[in-house]
């Protein structure tokens, strides 16, 4: 027997993983997505389609929501066939996109208000991670919305931490997450285009920074893109606009300088303006490569 009815809105890199370790563990999963044929190979895996959210929501004890942003999933709850219409009372909505900690408390607090829990639970980990289900979630929400998605969590999650009882404390602790992230790869993009620039065998070089002081997860992760010319989208230069400029948005509220994730935030941006946008966020190698001259591997 199924351990209960989940929807999972968004199936891309990480939705699809997701969906994938929840109907592992045993659920019935309805996957939705924009794209018609993502939804078809969800399918073919044995999964149900829903054409809309409000289809995904209909008699789950759980809605898994994995999108990019704020306003996405705003119109996932609250727009047209939204999940808020046709989500049970007393179920929860697990919001996996990263946003500003001030709409996720909006978010929470509206929903809260039809009679639904919300769990403010970004993700970390890969699309890897995902399908195996060893994700890394910050969460937070009350008591009785950890309550309902926990089973949900057990099948998705190697770590989950609970970082506490309200909605916007996830968001907050993802963000430094990302503010670290973005400058990391922006930083590992630098050193290893400088270091083709220098004339320098770049494998070599990641073989000696990884097992030196100066390497990173984002370095380790990040340059073999680089090192093998492969842009392909992992996770995409146009997150970490969003993200960083996020980051700047919370700052400038508080009053608080981030010269070092502004300076990322330009690369990103840099790299976006030049069309590589939807492109693997190891690009920022090839935006410096570009400025300075420098061949790269695939160039």
């Amino acid at each position: 027997m199924p351990a209960g009815r989940i929807g999972v809105i968004g199936l891309g890199s990480m939705g699809f993983g997701m969906a994938l370790s929840l109907k592992r563990a045993g659920f019935d999963v309805a996957g939705c997505d924009v794209s018609a044929e993502t939804v078809a190979k969800w399918v073919a895996e044995g999964g149900r389609g829903a054409a809309s959210p409000a289809e995904a929501a209909r008699d789950a004890d759980a809605v898994v929501s994995v999108v990019v942003n704020a306003a996405q999933t705003e119109t996932i709850l609250f727009g047209e066939n939204g999940v808020a219409e046709t989500l049970p009372k007393d179920s929860v909505f697990i919001s996996s996109a990263t946003m500003d900690p001030d709409i996720a408390r909006r978010l929470c607090k509206q929903l809260e208000a039809t009679g639904r829990h919300y769990l403010d639970a970004p993700i970390s980990g890969g699309a890897q991670r995902a399908a195996q289900g060893e994700l890394t979630v910050l969460a937070s929400g009350s008591k009785a919305a950890f309550a309902k998605a926990r089973p949900a969590l057990d099948a998705m999650a190697a770590k989950l931490y609970e970082l506490g009882d309200e909605a916007g404390q996830g968001a907050a602790f993802k963000m430094i997450n990302q503010l670290l992230a973005g400058v990391h790869i922006a930083a590992a993009s630098e050193a290893i285009a400088f270091a083709a620039k220098q004339g320098l065998d770049i494998r070599k070089v990641y073989e000696v920074i990884t097992a030196s002081a100066g390497n990173s997860w984002m370095f380790e992760n990040r340059v073999p893109h680089v090192l093998d010319g492969d842009y392909t989208p992992r996770s995409a230069v146009d997150i970490f606009v969003k993200d960083l400029g996020i980051i700047q948005d919370m700052a400038r509220t508080a009053k608080f300088p981030v010269p070092v994730s502004a300076a990322a935030l330009q690369m990103f941006l840099m790299t976006s303006a030049a069309g590589m946008g939807r492109d693997d966020d190891a690009s920022v190698a090839r935006i410096y490569a570009q400025v300075t001259g420098t061949r790269l591997p695939g160039q």
